[in-house]
């Protein structure tokens, strides 16, 4: 049975945390049977870790449950394809920024397409996005919320502000000012530093050396467009009324969410590292142009490596192809998602043995279910099952801000159940019945969390081709490094070598060859 519009009945009790109330709240669309989120993507500048993926992976729980509730939903995932990083690692590579951006970002989705990510309804980058961001900033000049600054001839140099101090509701995201509670994972957070990628010294923006600019009124004041270096090229900066120069790092989320999501903006997502300033500072933007923000603000919180915050400044953050290399992408996806959304995740051996042990769990009961029935389920079976049709506790803990732990417990009581229904049938078939409704349960509460193992993609044989694959790339290198040292051009060999290394792949040389290994 669902209500109005197609939503299950189950809708009216699903509650969310909200970082902006510190509070947990029944979730109402701002349009009936419908549900806007904008999700900060990758900035695009190397090879995604497992500590990217953790939020894409959350996100896509709760797109996936607000689905199986019935809501139609528009999800957007914006790819920050220009900025500080990205210039300055494409020029010290010889490489064209863009061409750099573009190559990470087939990596980004790559990564998502083999985690069952689903992909965003639309995946708007930055650089597509320019005129709407200088509009947006014309807006906010305009209201009085913004300078622009020129230099000692009066010359626009390409500088724009945020004035802080002209907008009192600054500081109402993350509380900078007006309250003493605490949000425990935001402490956190604060105690762990701001971005997995942090470069800079300034808090208020922490990768975007323009905040640190002397020509500030206040040192909370943040870039909304900045004069170009002197090392950008030629492609990388846009002629504005304020001057050439580029994008800062917080107009461009303000002007996609607005430009796809206007008149429908529920929720606005993203890992807790963007929290502070990222955030703030867009939720400022756009109320103070005069456009509405997010109802409401949901952040994933981080994985951790032996109670660190897994990052690259750490040297702990683990490539997602190396990860995949050595772990099937299921067991991989389940453990990114074997905690509720807001709980630090700590990753680990034994959190993949954990993963690894649920997938062969399932796996057996599936499997033998099948068997005893003489049939699986269809797939369009399985995904025919709404909310109000699921097991009571596993609709009560998805409902109860997304509790992935307590809904993976559901499934495991009815697989246990289903197990022991397996042990006791009958030569008759009595208990089929109760068997088969065991089995939809089941595969249809882990296609909830993108689990299903009878369902794209980990049923095309995906995992196993990219194995084959890493092979034949990896045995390439090889025989291009024998060939390199045959001909004594040893730089040649050890560039291969070290390359390798960076990735996690030890090369062992003996008398009959060379070969490798993953760290």
């Amino acid at each position: 049975m669902a209500g109005d519009g197609g939503v299950a009945n189950a809708a009216v009790d699903l509650r969310l945390y909200d970082t902006a109330s510190h509070a947990i709240s029944r979730f109402e669309p701002i349009r009936p049977g419908n549900v806007g989120i904008y999700v900060c993507g990758a900035t695009v500048q190397s090879s995604p870790h497992i500590g990217h993926i953790r939020a894409g992976v959350a996100f896509d729980v709760i797109r996936r449950w607000f689905l199986k509730l019935g809501y139609r939903v528009t999800f957007i995932r914006n790819v920050t394809d220009i900025d500080d990083k990205i210039l300055d690692k494409a020029a010290a590579a010889g490489q064209r920024w863009w061409a750099r951006a573009y190559h990470y970002e087939q990596e980004f989705t790559d990564a998502y397409n083999r985690l069952g990510v689903l992909p965003p309804t639309y995946e708007p980058r930055a650089t597509g996005h320019i005129m709407d961001m200088i509009h947006l900033i014309e807006r906010i000049i305009d209201n009085g919320h913004a300078y622009v600054i020129r230099d000692e001839r009066g010359e626009l140099t390409g500088d724009v502000y945020f004035d802080v101090a002209s907008w009192p509701h600054y500081g109402e995201l993350t509380h900078q000012k007006q309250t003493t509670e605490v949000d425990e994972a935001a402490a956190v957070a604060d105690r762990m530093g701001p971005s997995v990628d942090m470069t800079g010294e300034d808090k208020y923006n922490p990768v975007d050396p323009a905040d640190l600019s002397e020509d500030k009124r206040d040192p909370r004041d943040f870039a909304l467009w900045k004069r170009p270096k002197p090392t950008d090229p030629a492609d990388a900066r846009w002629k504005t009324p304020f001057g050439t120069g580029r994008p800062g790092w917080h107009i461009e989320c303000s002007a996609m969410s607005y430009r796809y999501l206007d008149g429908m903006f529920d929720i606005h997502g993203g890992g807790l590292d963007l929290r502070f300033p990222h955030h703030e500072n867009e939720m400022a933007q756009t109320r103070a142009a005069g456009y509405r923000t997010a109802n409401r603000w949901m952040h994933s919180a981080w994985v951790t490596a032996k109670g660190e915050k897994m990052s690259k400044s750490l040297g702990n953050g683990l490539s997602v192809p190396v990860v995949l290399a050595e772990h099937s992408a299921w067991v991989v996806r389940y453990a990114l998602g074997s905690v509720q959304y807001r709980s630090m995740l700590e990753w680990s051996d034994q959190t993949l043995a954990e993963a690894q042990a649920a997938y062969d769990r399932v796996m057996n009961f599936i499997e033998h279910a099948g068997d005893a029935l003489g049939e699986q389920p269809s797939r369009d079976e399985i995904t025919s099952v709404t909310a109000d049709e699921l097991p009571v506790d596993f609709v009560a803990a998805m409902n109860d801000d997304i509790n992935v732990s307590r809904a993976t417990a559901a499934i495991f009581t009815q697989l246990r159940a289903g197990n022991t229904l397996i042990a006791d049938l009958d030569a008759d078939g009595h208990k089929r019945d109760a068997l088969r409704t065991a089995l939809v349960n089941v595969r249809a509460m882990l296609d909830t969390l993108g689990l299903d193992p009878l369902a794209e993609p980990w049923i095309d044989g995906g995992d196993d081709k990219a194995r084959a694959t890493l092979d034949a790339l990896i045995d390439a290198q090889l025989e291009a490094r024998t060939a390199a040292r045959k001909a004594k051009d040893f730089a040649t060999a050890d560039k291969i070598r070290d390359d390798l290394a960076a990735l996690g792949i030890t090369i062992e040389d003996g008398p009959n060859g060379s070969t490798w290994s993953l760290d």
